[in-house]
């Protein structure tokens, strides 16, 4: 029993990187554990929540049948989960992209370089210099993506809110860095996945002066599934609690590979700074049928800004993508899905790459504030 609670106690508190964070962790945790405990049913093992399991248990004829109602389910959870767009592993593939030698001077990670840039408008919505790659049924024209949007940098704090709904996703450290893995490219350690990019991000904002709240959370571990459900529950939360939050960003990174299958890595060589990794924009609508009727307000955000990167950083961004699933981006007028590079990048790269982000977003908000 001792070594079983030992091991229980190292898995829930893996990826704290305090004491207090451990802490935390085994007190949000032990309720659950102590009821899992009773049913015998510790270790999930099919996938059913304690509740679940506790309401199974109550009845003979659907405790003998338990197969059967996880295979429901299942297919329930994957349906709801295709419904909001949730995927077992979101990849973008670059639409009418052409693919440049990346420079020489990435990190070598052992992952080739690539820089990709729209080397054909058709299939895309052109406004300015603004890429748009349409997958909804919609069709706004470029002088309503460009026009202005009507989020605002409040007077009260917080302001911005930062998520990870796939936090665990992991960038490609240099090959001996001593690193555990949690799946394909995936990592609960804040050194090598996106929750760093997002610290990145955080510290640009409070350095200008405005408050961020960055919610490190890792929504989608120890299970994917339902991640996307996880953290619009926490958005929820925070919204409520802090009414003056007027953007969320939820950020990720892709994943691209070749022909072969094999990751490669999307660079930006960006004079006199460095070498950063290229970053796309999601933007959702409510092409699923779930409702998003501001949906135009976050694609007006994310074209200001992605105009104002690429005056600065010509290859910094890719197409922005407008599709039809909503990623939570209806809790506000100011929400973006920002990916920060793909798997193949290498930490540094990602972490160069968030922080020009947010400094283009800063001038983008000021300036609209002060307009």
């Amino acid at each position: 029993m001792l070594a079983v609670g030992t091991l229980w106690v190292a898995v829930v508190t893996a990826g704290s990187e305090t004491v207090g964070g451990a802490v935390e962790a085994l007190r949000e945790a032990a309720p659950v554990g102590v009821l899992r405990w009773e049913l015998g049913d510790l270790w999930e093992r099919d996938g059913l929540s304690a509740a679940a399991a506790l309401t199974i248990g109550e009845s003979a004829l659907l405790a003998a049948a338990r197969g059967e109602v996880v295979e429901l389910w299942s297919l329930e959870r994957q349906e709801i989960a295709e419904e909001d767009g949730e995927t077992p592993e979101p990849v973008s593939t670059p639409v009418e992209e052409t693919p440049l030698d990346g420079p020489g001077e990435a990190v070598d990670n052992g992952v080739a370089a690539k820089t990709l840039v729209p080397s054909d408008p058709d299939g895309y919505l052109i406004a300015g210099r603004v890429y748009v790659s349409n997958s909804t049924k919609h069709s706004p024209s470029a002088e309503a993506v460009c026009g202005a949007f009507s989020a605002r940098l409040s007077e009260d704090e917080p302001q911005i809110l930062i998520v990870h709904t796939h936090g665990s996703e992991a960038y490609t450290p240099v090959p001996g860095t001593d690193i555990v893995w949690s799946g394909d490219y995936r990592t609960t350690d804040y050194r090598f996945n996106v929750v760093k990019a997002g610290d990145e991000m955080a510290a640009v904002f409070g350095e200008a002066g405005i408050s961020v709240l960055h919610d490190r959370t890792l929504y989608d571990y120890p299970s994917y599934s339902g991640a996307y459900d996880r953290s619009l529950a926490s958005i929820e939360r925070y919204l409520e609690k802090y009414p003056s939050i007027s953007f969320v960003l939820d950020v990720h990174r892709d994943a691209i590979e070749d022909t072969q299958g094999n990751q490669y890595k999307v660079v930006s060589e960006i004079d006199g700074v460095g070498v950063a990794a290229q970053m796309s924009l999601v933007i959702g609508s409510d092409g699923s049928g779930l409702s998003h009727p501001d949906w135009m307000e976050n694609l007006k955000l994310a074209a200001a800004i992605q105009e104002e990167a690429l005056a600065r950083y010509p290859t910094l961004m890719r197409p922005v993508l407008l599709r039809n699933s909503r990623y939570n981006q209806h809790a506000t007028k100011g929400s973006l899905l920002v990916e920060v590079g793909a798997a193949g990048n290498s930490p540094e790269e990602a972490r160069l790459a968030a922080r020009l982000f947010a400094e283009t977003m800063i001038t983008v908000l000021q300036a609209e504030a002060a307009g």
